[in-house]
């Protein structure tokens, strides 16, 4: 992709960095008062929000190990597949874990809803979800994280860890990706 069509595809920036930044402080807030000094597992789900989890990891106080997991149902396109692969699981069994799951986006919650699941069965001495983006007009699965940074309304976002066909997750912002026209 030559980089005159790359920027081309960004519409519009909906959430700065700064906003990001800011709203980061606060989740690391929300985590550090739930577990008050008890070490957390933070989970993220690949590869969308390794750069959310870089920086919540960073600004949380409490003792945190980190743990990854791959699951996708967006391929080449932009829409979900409906079908959620687990690619690559955890390698931390989670019996004796206070486990945070960390996550980009919940769009159609079917992801989430498969993991959180998953997770449940193994025991863990407890579950969340911090999700930086909800899209919950796009719900097909009664799924809620326990805590959103941001609500964004029916648009497909790039930028932060979020991509399209794996570019725009370098952008340090969330933005609207400018979906081609129909010829």
């Amino acid at each position: 992709m030559d980089i005159q069509t790359y920027q081309a595809k960004i519409k519009r920036v909906l959430i700065t960095k700064e906003e990001i930044d800011e709203k980061i402080k606060e989740a690391a807030k929300y985590i550090d008062a739930i577990y008050d000094g008890r070490p957390i597992l933070l989970v993220s789900i690949l590869k969308g929000s390794f750069v959310f989890l870089a920086d919540i990891c960073r600004a949380v106080t409490v003792p945190a190990e980190i743990g990854f997991m791959c699951a996708k149902s967006y391929y080449e396109g932009t829409d979900s597949s409906g079908v959620v692969n687990i690619t690559m699981d955890l390698s931390q069994k989670l019996d004796g874990y206070h486990v945070v799951i960390i996550e980009d986006i919940v769009d159609t919650g079917r992801t989430l809803s498969d993991i959180v699941k998953l997770l449940s069965t193994r025991n863990p001495l407890s579950l969340r979800v911090v999700t930086l983006l909800d899209k919950p007009s796009r719900r097909v699965v009664d799924f809620k994280a326990d805590y959103s940074l941001f609500t964004i309304p029916d648009h497909f976002v790039i930028g932060y860890g979020l991509d399209c066909a794996e570019y725009y997750r370098t952008l340090p912002y969330i933005a609207e990706y400018a979906e081609p026209t129909p010829q």
